[in-house]
């Protein structure tokens, strides 16, 4: 398994649609509108290599858009959505129509209590807290 991050089993590598510097739209109810990538957990790279960022990894993001005690935040996340196709083992291929994220805490629990739109099977997986309050799953 893995090192960086909480997770059920062993990832499966999904190509990589957003990056440190990525703005996405946030997906709860926590306040949050749109989000800017600042980090990724887990990730220890190559010097100047910009961190790479997909579907069910957490990443540091700082709030951008939302209400005035969201604003300025700097909080994890998880990505439950990307752009860019990704290809499952039974060989169909995903792409969503944004990319989004769910604020979480520390530990990988979900601010708000709801998320709107489809969330990827993987982060599900990955991340079964967010899965709870997840209303479609794909």
């Amino acid at each position: 398994m893995p090192k960086g991050g909480a997770g059920a089993g062993p990832r499966r590598h999904i190509p990589a649609g957003l990056q440190v510097g990525s703005y996405v739209r946030v997906a709860d109810n926590s306040g949050a509108k749109e989000a800017m990538i600042i980090g990724v957990i887990g990730y220890h790279g190559r010097l100047r290599r910009i961190p790479p960022a997909t579907v069910g990894d957490m990443v540091v993001v700082t709030v951008k858009k939302g209400t005035p005690e969201m604003r300025k935040q700097v909080t994890r996340a998880i990505v439950i959505r990307q752009r860019r196709p990704y290809r499952r083992p039974d060989g169909t291929w995903i792409a969503f129509e944004d990319n989004a994220v769910v604020i979480v805490s520390q530990d990988g629990a979900p601010k708000g209590s709801e998320i709107r739109g489809p969330v990827a099977r993987e982060a599900a997986e990955r991340w079964p807290r967010v899965a709870n309050i997840a209303s479609i799953i794909i």
